[in-house]
């Protein structure tokens, strides 16, 4: 299904408009369309209720449906799948679906943008880059699907964007900004795309929009390569090797240090003053605070190190997050909300490692990573566990007296948990009770 053509804001004056999910984004979208005076025709999420302002919420099962068939333009939410059944049947009715940062992007400053997007990095990516911007003197806009909507109204005019974009995102774009970064590319969120081959043809096409100059993207991703064709025909390659003012970020990793470098390069790309001065970018640098649950130390209990890495949803980013411990005795915590994904490389990328390795898993894809374990990593020692506390002392009672306890989960929270945080602060609260 190809996304329709996005005629921006000031474009939906006069048209019968429904918002389409109301979490972050969707409130933002309710706000921006407010501030252009556009009257919103029905307001819908997967279950009704209120907003805070008292604005009813219609259900999409109980009246929402309705609504939204009978709107010109529909903006939906990025948790809405435009491959699901719901979404399917309101652009059957003739309903044009769209998506809020494609409407921002039709009628942004795109040659002083830059959109983030990959499957993992793509956070510490847009973070360093803002950094790093503001440490240059520039008035820089940081944000997306990290932080705040570029279209809020609550956002002042800046010299130059630094937009977080994921794949759900990256489906609804229809005008490209100068400057896109794809930081990775590996299996995830294949429920929400149907399939992998959807996944990476919808997170890549923001690369070939019209308007995109150059596509940033990391040497060293082999499936980045193996996918050259979608990254359209200006493809800026970025190397490892990195200069002095990479260590100056309090960042774990090898692959983190990769992300750096990619920050550094979208400025240059982009043409941010000082972008490309080793000194300038040093002392930039040091204005940089590292962003939760992404390999972020917790604390030490009897000489054993505790990581959480609560943002690891894939084998990508949990196999990167053991790499950033080599040598170390590892506990790897692993396994949440179950999307169908192979982890045969985890298994594969785990018996590579060698060392003192032990992972203890927990639900609900946690029964899924031991199997592929024993079947692909006999080597490799797993416990199954029923739940993160469990894990937690059990791993802290293998890993003492000096190694690492790592949440890196290759698996979203949902199901078990809200969201990542909570996942987050569940682990941490662990941390301290062995206390």
């Amino acid at each position: 299904m190809t996304p329709a053509r996005t005629p921006g804001w000031s474009g939906l004056r006069g048209l019968r408009v429904g918002v389409w999910g109301v979490g972050v984004e969707g409130r933002s979208t309710l706000r921006r369309l407010a501030a252009e005076g556009v009257e919103v025709a029905a307001v819908v999420d997967r279950e009704g209720g209120r907003l805070d302002d008292d604005r009813p919420v219609l259900g999409f099962g109980a009246g929402g449906f309705e609504a939204l068939v009978a709107c010109d333009v529909v903006v939906r939410s990025p948790g809405i799948s435009p491959y699901g059944a719901e979404s399917l049947s309101v652009a059957s009715a003739g309903v044009s679906v769209l998506g809020g940062l494609g409407l921002w992007l039709e009628s942004a400053p795109r040659s002083r943008v830059a959109c983030v997007t990959g499957t993992k990095g793509k956070s510490t990516t847009t973070a360093v880059a803002g950094a790093l911007a503001r440490g240059l003197g520039a008035g820089v806009f940081v944000g997306g699907n990290l932080g705040t909507p570029p279209w809020d109204p609550s956002q002042t005019p800046a010299d130059w964007y630094i937009v977080e974009v994921s794949s759900y995102q990256a489906y609804s774009v229809t005008a490209g900004p100068r400057v896109v970064a794809v930081t990775s590319l590996a299996q995830d969120h294949l429920t929400w795309h149907h399939g992998y081959d959807n996944y990476v043809r919808d997170k890549l096409s923001l690369c070939t929009r019209p308007g995109v100059e150059t596509v940033v993207v990391p040497a060293a991703d082999a499936e980045l390569t193996r996918h050259r064709s979608l990254l359209g025909p200006s493809v800026d390659l970025v190397g490892d090797a990195h200069p002095a003012w990479v260590d100056v970020l309090p960042l774990l990793g090898h692959h983190n240090r990769r992300n750096a470098l990619v920050a550094a390069r979208v400025l240059q790309r982009l043409g941010v003053p000082g972008a490309d001065d080793p000194a300038l970018l040093e002392k930039a640098a040091t204005s940089y605070e590292p962003l939760p649950s992404r390999l972020t130390p917790v604390g030490t209990v009897g000489g054993v190190d505790f990581v959480d890495d609560s943002l690891s949803t894939n084998a990508l980013a949990a196999l990167a997050a053991v790499s950033a411990f080599p040598g170390r005795r590892l506990a790897l915590l692993a396994g949440g909300d179950d999307r169908g994904i192979d982890y045969g490389p985890l298994a594969d990328g785990l018996a590579a490692r060698g060392g003192a390795l032990r992972v203890f898993t927990v639900p609900d894809s946690g029964p899924r990573i031991a199997a592929e374990l024993r079947s692909r990593a006999a080597e490799v020692d797993v416990v199954e566990c029923p739940d993160l506390v469990t894990a937690v002392g059990l791993a802290h009672a293998w890993a003492v007296p000096d190694g690492v306890v790592l949440l890196s989960p290759a698996a979203p929270s949902f199901g078990v948990f809200r969201d990542y945080r909570e996942r987050a602060e569940v682990f941490t609260r662990a941390v301290r009770e062995l206390t």
